[in-house]
C-alpha cells in the first residue's frame, strides 16, 4: 500500500490531523511503514482533490487554524476496494543487515559489534513493544504488535546460533589482508 491508501486508511478510525496522521504511522503502523510529513501532506491534498477526503479549518487559541482530515463514503470505499487487492509480496529492509552483506570487507570486532548492536536494538525492541501491547485496544492492533515481538525473538535466536557463519567471513578476510 501507498501513503495515500494508508492515510485513507488511517481514517477510517476517526477524523484526525497530519499531526495525528503522523502519530499513527508512528504508533498504529510503525512495524510495516514509515511515512514522514513530507509524504503525509501531499497525499491528504490528492486525496481532498479526489473527493476521498474532506478538510475542514478548526480555529485554536494564539495559533493558526488546524486542518482536520475526514474521510468520505467514497474514500471508504475506496479503501475498501484496495484491501480487497492482493497485496504486494512482503520486503524486509534493513540496513545492518546489508552492511552484514559486507562484513568480509570489515575487521572481525566491527561485525561482532554489529550483531551485538542488533541484537541489542531488538532485545530493546521487544521490551518496548511488549509494554505497547497490553495498552492496544483492537485484536489487529495486538496482533500487530505481537507478530512484532515473534519475528525479533525468532531473529535474536538466529543471529545468536548462527552469527559464526559471518564473523567467520570477516575473520578469514582479515587474516587474509595481514
Amino acid at each position: 500500500m501507498n501513503v495515500k491508501t494508508l492515510c485513507l486508511g488511517i481514517l477510517t478510525f476517526g477524523d484526525a490531523t497530519g499531526y495525528e496522521i503522523k502519530k499513527a504511522f508512528q504508533d498504529k503502523l510503525s512495524q510495516m511503514y514509515d511515512a514522514g510529513y513530507s509524504s503525509i501532506y501531499p497525499a491528504l491534498n490528492q486525496l481532498t482533490k479526489e473527493g476521498f477526503v474532506s478538510c475542514r479549518q478548526e480555529a485554536q487559541n494564539k495559533r493558526p487554524d488546524k486542518k482536520v482530515y475526514s474521510i468520505t463514503t467514497e474514500g471508504r470505499l475506496f479503501f475498501i476496494e484496495e484491501l480487497k487487492k492482493k497485496p504486494a509480496e512482503d520486503k524486509f529492509r534493513s540496513e545492518a543487515l546489508t552492511t552484514l552483506m559486507f562484513a568480509h570487507l570489515l575487521p572481525a570486532r566491527t561485525t561482532s559489534d554489529l550483531i551485538d548492536s542488533l541484537i541489542a536494538s531488538y532485545e530493546q525492541y521487544i521490551q518496548d513493544l511488549s509494554t505497547d501491547c497490553d495498552m492496544k485496544q483492537s485484536h489487529s492492533e495486538k496482533f500487530l504488535c505481537g507478530m512484532g515481538i515473534t519475528i525479533r525473538k525468532a531473529a535474536i535466536t538466529y543471529m545468536q546460533e548462527n552469527r559464526h557463519l559471518i564473523e567467520a567471513d570477516a575473520l578469514l578476510s582479515q587474516q587474509a589482508a595481514e
